[in-house]
């Protein structure tokens, strides 16, 4: 690990916002403000940090905002930090603000920008914040629980109509090319098929087959969750009501699944990954991230991170098809 003094660092949140990254906000300020450290704010993500957003953050600064979702800090995608002039022109500036380390709340893309200016020679390190927990060093994700809770609280709400009506909902969920949330918001939601972009479907097998089994068993009601990263979610409808004659709606669930209030695990465990980052600074040590591994939160080196993947649980989708025909 190298290890170097900091004292001055800098915050920001890159990408798209998960609920917790205010958690995880206040938690590097007020640790670091315990370690001494002096901790800037830069709103924008890596926007910001090229257009020189960055200011200082105290205790005052992140009050009050633990409850809430999306980020104080702002979030943005730049085109031009995806360059390498823009990864350069993100150093000259971080080194114009004295900012002798950057800690980084985002999710893969995050991370891919994280890495780049850890190659430059800028001292950071990085926390998984996304919805769709597909960060592959971390087994857990900030936002990624308030999310499934959104969509829990939609599907239920979704199969009520359903069961008034005799119908099937198709409900699209976000999760981008990651299956987390359809699997888990599936078994919870007690879904009758759930289409994830890591397995390949047929919709006479793997949809329309259990519908049928359910109907003939009785049911009269049927719902189907279908990931962001497959789509076709009015294709997959219409074929489902062409072949059984079910009178079959959509739902695409969209960004509300961002936001809200996070849970008490995300809070949590945004805190304790931003108490972590600020620990590893306070000790000289960069070019780490911050991740979780059961209930432990461990830091590991940025390019072993970067290169990890994770699958979903097999157990997951077998369990969620054997419940959802008994």
């Amino acid at each position: 690990m190298e290890k170097k003094e900091f004292k001055r660092i800098g915050v920001l949140t890159s990408g798209g916002d998960a609920p917790g990254m205010n958690a995880a906000i206040r938690a590097v300020v007020r640790s670091g403000l315990y370690h001494g450290l002096q901790v800037f704010g830069i709103r924008r993500g890596y926007e910001g940090l090229l257009e020189g957003e960055i200011t200082e953050m105290g205790n005052h600064s992140v009050s009050n905002i633990i409850n809430r979702g999306g980020t104080v800090l702002l979030t943005a995608r730049s085109v031009e930090f995806n360059t390498p002039e823009g990864v350069a022109r993100g150093k000259a500036m971080a080194e114009i603000f004295r900012l002798d380390a950057l800690v980084i709340i985002g999710g893969d893309g995050s991370f891919r920008g994280a890495g780049d200016l850890h190659r430059l020679g800028v001292p950071v390190v990085g926390i998984p914040a996304t919805i769709d927990n597909d960060i592959g060093c971390s087994d857990y994700t900030i936002g990624y629980d308030t999310a499934m809770n959104t969509v829990k609280e939609a599907i239920d709400r979704i199969k009520d109509t359903a069961y008034s009506h005799e119908r099937c909902s198709v409900v699209e969920v976000m999760g981008r090319n990651a299956g987390y949330i359809a699997v888990n918001c599936g078994i919870a939601g007690g879904a009758e098929a759930c289409i994830i972009p890591e397995k390949e479907f047929d919709v006479g097998e793997d949809i329309i087959k259990p519908i049928l089994s359910c109907r003939n068993a009785g049911k009269h009601h049927y719902i189907v969750i279908n990931a962001e990263g497959v789509g076709k979610t009015m294709e997959i409808a219409e074929e489902i009501r062409s072949k059984t004659g079910i009178s079959t709606t959509t739902t695409i669930l969209g960004h509300q699944q961002r936001g809200g209030s996070p849970t008490v695990r995300d809070r949590v465990a945004a805190s304790l990954m931003g108490a972590k980052a600020t620990e590893l600074l306070s000790q000289g040590i960069s070019g780490r991230i911050v991740a979780m591994r059961g209930e432990s939160v461990i830091d590991l080196d940025i390019e072993e991170a970067l290169n990890m993947k994770k699958e979903i649980s097999e157990d997951l989708i077998r369990t969620g098809k054997i419940l959802s025909l008994y």
